[in-house]
């Protein structure tokens, strides 16, 4: 059943990067009747086949509009993925990772909001998880929910009562129910990509920190992987 309000007349802007959790939630989105908007960005990241995947995934979602914005954050660096930082391989920890981007969610999402009240939507979707996850704090529920009371502190939109809506429906699932949920959409888990350091040859590594959690989530859902993994 789809975690999502009904959606029909209504659209939504999906914030696709082409991970897992993305692809679900525009599938939810869909399923839901809204009519889907997908903003992908290319902030210059190590793991730039996702900007691949997304593409894929809008064009299966059949989305009225895909945008892909270009914002080089390998200006600003500061994560190991968009500077010269090694991505950490030795398991999920229990601080931030150096894999942390700064602000990232804060940006994506005013970018976000600033392309649905252009739309003349008030539905705005991101594919974040406060379980299974590297312990970002852009992915907890508060920043969800403060971030819903700022779009309408910062928006004409809001200012006029006509509220924005932050749906999260991966928040509170764990990586296995994520699986489950692509299996029950009937998506091909290959067509998404969550790896932080993908191979030369085309694989992801097995090893990262987003890949650890994604192959423990299909494992305990039961459900195969069809990504292709170097380890």
């Amino acid at each position: 059943m789809s975690k999502l309000p009904l959606g029909e007349g209504h659209k939504a802007v999906v914030l696709l990067s082409g991970g897992l959790d993305s692809m679900v939630c525009a599938a939810l989105a869909r399923e839901a009747g809204y009519t889907l908007y997908a903003l992908t960005i290319d902030y210059n990241q190590r793991h730039r086949r996702e900007l691949d995947a997304a593409r894929d995934i809008a064009a299966l979602m059949g989305v009225e509009r895909h945008v892909i914005l270009p914002l080089d954050l390998r200006q600003f660096g500061g994560s190991a993925l968009t500077d010269d930082i090694v991505v950490p391989k030795d398991g999920v920890g229990a601080d931030i990772p150096v894999t942390y981007v700064p602000a990232r969610n804060l940006v994506f999402l005013s970018l976000t909001l600033a392309w649905a009240e252009a739309l003349g939507a008030r539905d705005v979707v991101i594919g974040v998880n406060a379980l299974d996850y590297s312990g970002y704090p852009d992915c907890r529920p508060e920043f969800i929910r403060g971030f819903a009371d700022l779009a309408d502190l910062a928006t004409k939109a809001g200012a006029e009562g006509d509220r924005f809506r932050i749906h999260a429906p991966l928040q509170f699932l764990g990586k296995a129910e994520i699986a489950a949920e692509a299996g029950r959409l009937g998506l091909d888990p290959a067509m998404s990509w969550s790896c932080y350091d993908p191979q030369v040859d085309g694989s992801a590594c097995g090893l990262c920190d987003s890949c650890r959690l994604r192959k423990e989530g299909f494992a305990k859902a039961g459900i195969a992987d069809t990504t292709r993994y170097a380890n």
